[in-house]
């Protein structure tokens, strides 16, 4: 027999073969998107003091309801939108789940999909597995801005969902208002949803202000915003992420997530709650990532790669045009090899591999990382 394969063009992730590859030359691994330093300790107190209060069976499907509460009242006081936590506010095991659920709850096989790339890399399959048509729009260096014009030209009677993520990941750019005001005119007479990755909702920098689409009337109405403690609290391996949208939406969305976790670990959903009721622990951090993004670019100054600072996210993408013209997969794999320092090349962001020689570097790292892999992409 023949296993059918459902996703013939998806081979093993690029986050995977790079980490793999810093792992077994012991190269610095700026690749993968995830921190290179541990959490708050008193994040980690947490939930060992409600594990041992013996909070350590199911959690309701949708959210322990104090979590919930408190992702409602930190929605209120950041964005000045409420969302109530019973019928709103859902609780999921990491992002990567609440982006494949909401995309489940909308595309019926056919409808198309508008994907703005390069995208993040679970958008497409989701799609797919739904048999969703993805419609590609392409943004292009060197700041990445949505052209609008060919947004609009990309829709059709059969778009049903527009993919949003902001800040972008892997560019850095972040949406404006009137980013904003452009898709809400868009959609505002058409039948088409909008699922919103906001998981670098708190990492901006230059005094940019976090552009959420619940923050617009038009779009709030039909969007499922996805959120991350992942990125926010520095514990990517928790998978612990979230999703906000209107009560039929929610209700939709649940539908799918019971079936795929179901619930999410309780211990840690506690210790978020708590940890929530001091908003400084996620307000700091604008401040936190804008000086690491500025020692890895001060690093690189007097080097040959040409660079605009990102505008949000942990990323910094660099171009490297004026070194060589080799394939960015061919040289983010050399580099790694050769100098010890893993990247990601941008174009496996893009359905056709678009090659711009751009490098995406991740500076979520301790600072003597950081400077110790600018020295040595100084050297090139």
């Amino acid at each position: 027999m023949t296993l059918p394969d459902k996703l013939p063009r998806v081979g093993t992730t690029i986050f995977t073969v790079m980490s793999q590859l810093a792992t077994e030359t012991g190269a610095l691994n700026l690749s993968q998107g995830f921190p290179g330093f541990n959490c708050d300790p008193a994040l980690t107190a947490l939930v060992d003091e409600h594990m041992r209060a013996g909070r350590n069976q199911y959690a309701p499907m949708t959210g322990v309801p104090v979590l919930r509460e408190r992702l409602a009242q930190k929605t209120t006081a950041q964005y000045g939108v409420s969302y109530n936590p019973d019928t709103e506010v859902t609780v999921v095991s990491g992002a990567t789940e609440a982006i494949f659920a909401a995309v489940t709850a909308i595309v019926q096989p056919g409808d198309e999909v508008i994907v703005l790339e390069p995208a993040y890399d679970s958008y497409v399959p989701a799609i797919e597995l739904n048999g969703g048509i993805p419609v590609y729009v392409t943004l292009t260096p060197p700041n990445y801005a949505v052209d609008w014009s060919a947004v609009e030209a990309a829709v059709t009677e059969r778009t049903r969902l527009i993919m949003v993520n902001t800040p972008h990941n892997p560019t850095g750019y972040c949406w404006t208002r009137d980013d904003l005001n452009q898709l809400a005119r868009l959609v505002q007479d058409r039948d088409i949803w909008l699922i919103s990755d906001e998981v670098y909702e708190h990492i901006l920098f230059d005094g940019r202000t976090h552009q959420s689409l619940m923050t617009h009337p038009v779009l709030r109405e039909r969007t499922f915003i996805i959120g991350s403690f992942g990125k926010t609290f520095h514990i990517t391996g928790w998978k612990i992420g979230y999703c906000l949208a209107p009560v039929p939406m929610t209700a939709a969305f649940r539908k799918i997530h019971q079936y795929v976790t179901f619930s999410t670990a309780t211990p840690m959903q506690y210790a978020l709650a708590d940890y929530l009721s001091e908003p400084s622990h996620y307000q700091q951090l604008p401040a936190f990532y804008q000086r690491k993004r500025d020692l890895f670019l001060a690093g690189i100054t007097n080097s040959r790669f040409r660079f605009t600072p990102a505008q949000g996210s942990f990323f910094q993408c660099v171009s490297y045009d004026a070194i060589t013209t080799e394939p960015d997969y061919d040289l983010a794999i050399r580099l790694t090899k050769e100098i010890g320092v893993a990247s990601i090349p941008v174009s496996v962001f893009y359905h056709q591999q678009n090659d711009y020689h751009i490098l995406r570097f991740c500076f979520a790292k301790t600072d003597d990382v950081i400077q110790e892999a600018a020295e040595r992409l100084s050297k090139l």
